[in-house]
């Protein structure tokens, strides 16, 4: 859901056709080219012809059209396997016996929820419509002219740093991939831990938590950056602990946890 959620979102920046829109899309596209044997062939059809041209615009509202109704399936997909078995417990706790029923409580929890963000999405459109537009996208896109600094919208700007970090761009593309793939890793990484399973209660992870999401916000400002010193070893340095954190961050979880158990031991 998270992929396709990534290809709505860039399929639907495309379509106003504006100079970063035009240069974003030919840089992404092009990102393709690196598979081996069928890279090329990948791009002449997702382009429609020699470059990025109107074929291409109506490709991807095509594809801006289509895909939120298979989103749309996998959502209710995965709200009947979560009505089955029920969401986790952080904590690890079997607390079956102490469940509420999601109608009244959660339902009017959650309309409340979605009724701010409403709200804010909607005082945001008539009020603020360019808050979060970049200057250059209104320009009318030229395929002559390139911008002096081609950069996606904020919400791509963490995946944009780590794929420029990487000179090489099959690299790059894996790198890109991987910042992605790597968050498939956590429902296998959280059950190393016996007993705590959250971080209600574990200080040293909590601490780690926030250096990775200081580290996030800083990968994303380094994405708006051009490529130049510092930046560009700022770059390079946020996307080596952007996946360090995800293969040690078990490390402080068991550290707490083996100290809780020597306290234990020592007051017993």
């Amino acid at each position: 859901m998270l992929i396709l959620l990534i290809a709505i979102a860039f399929t639907g920046y495309v379509l106003p056709w504006g100079q970063m829109s035009y240069w974003g899309a030919t840089v992404i596209t092009n990102l393709f080219s690196a598979i081996p044997k069928i890279g090329n062939s990948i791009v002449a059809l997702l382009w429609g012809g020699d470059c990025v041209c109107d074929a291409t615009l109506k490709r991807f509202f095509a594809l801006h059209f289509l895909i939120p109704f298979i989103l749309l399936v996998l959502l209710l997909a995965h709200l009947g396997f979560l009505h089955t078995t029920g969401s986790r417990n952080p904590l690890g706790i079997d607390i079956s016996h102490e469940t509420a029923p999601f109608y009244p409580y959660y339902l009017y929890k959650d309309l409340l929820g979605i009724g701010w963000y409403t709200v804010i999405l909607f005082a945001i459109s008539i009020f603020f419509p360019d808050l979060f537009s970049d200057p250059e996208n209104f320009i009318r896109a030229d395929p002559i002219k390139t911008p002096l600094h081609i950069q996606p919208e904020w919400y791509f700007l963490f995946a944009y740093s780590i794929l420029r970090s990487i000179p090489d761009k099959v690299g790059g593309v894996v790198a890109l991939i991987s910042s992605l793939l790597i968050l498939y890793t956590l429902p296998f990484i959280t059950p190393i831990t016996r007993y705590i399973r959250g971080y209600q209660h574990n200080p040293l992870a909590k601490i780690y938590f926030w250096f990775f999401v200081r580290n996030f916000v800083v990968l994303s400002y380094t994405g708006a950056c051009p490529v130049e010193f510092p930046f560009n070893y700022v770059g390079v340095a946020s996307t080596a602990f952007y996946f360090l954190y995800f293969i040690t961050n078990w490390i402080p979880k068991i550290l707490w946890e083996k100290s809780i158990q020597c306290a234990t031991n020592q007051i017993g």
